[in-house]
């Protein structure tokens, strides 16, 4: 099943949604590991009964609580369980989850809780978009990341030469999902031999980022992508 995305460049492309199941097993993976944690903390309050107070305890289990809250704020939409199962919290439209968004989903989490999860698994296993209900109010779902993007960019680095010089230094406010656009048009024009994806989204990215170039569209968007890879790998 897949999920349309809105980019940047107002272009939808399809991602594959995280299905039930890598979700429970990512939400397992997380469990056994805060459990994991707090097995450690109380065997280590256990042997310092002296300081071993309410606050304490508190002071240190505290952050189990919302362990899942700020794993995605910092870690780009995703907790250690997500990394195993290589999916993650994005937004529909395509603009990267705000801090607000991700504290919404966290909120609604007790309703899926004590529903005993029943209705977080129904919401995702029906609707195209696979939400739950934290995902329907922030506008989020939750995908599976593709593993092509590390070796095109390692590909593009390699064909760069030691002294290259960017040219376009506006593409570093491209976001990960705007250059898997480009590259999934690129692919259709190699595969297809369709120009027009690629005239589209050179198009679109020339308005939204206000670049001025005479490059054909598709010298066009090589160029972006390799001073994308350039800024990012640097």
């Amino acid at each position: 099943m897949q999920v349309s995305i809105r980019t940047t460049q107002n272009v939808f492309i399809d991602q594959d949604k995280a299905g039930v199941g890598h979700r429970i097993l990512a939400t397992i993976i997380d469990l056994i590991l805060l459990i994991l944690v707090s097995v450690g903390i109380g065997a280590i309050l256990v042997r310092f009964p002296d300081v071993s107070s309410t606050w304490t305890q508190i002071f240190f289990y505290f952050p189990i609580f919302f362990y899942d809250l700020y794993m995605e704020i910092l870690n780009n939409g995703q907790s250690l369980g997500k990394m195993a199962l290589n999916i993650k919290v994005v937004r529909l439209d395509g603009t990267p989850p705000t801090i607000g968004g991700y504290v919404l989903r966290w909120l609604i989490r007790t309703i899926d809780i004590l529903l005993t999860g029943a209705e977080a698994i129904v919401s995702i296993a029906l609707p195209k978009n696979g939400q739950r209900l934290g995902d329907i109010a922030a506008g989020t779902t939750v995908i599976k990341l593709k593993n092509t993007q590390a070796v095109s960019r390692l590909q593009l680095v390699e064909k760069m030469d030691e002294d290259y010089e960017p040219q376009y230094p506006e593409v570093k406010m491209l976001t990960d999902t705007d250059v898997s656009v480009i590259k999934e048009c690129l692919e259709v024009k190699r595969k297809h031999a369709n120009i027009k994806p690629v005239l589209l989204v050179a198009h679109k990215v020339k308005y939204s980022l206000n670049f001025v170039s005479e490059q054909e569209p598709l010298q066009f968007l090589y160029t972006v992508l390799r001073d994308h890879t350039y800024y990012t790998t640097r």
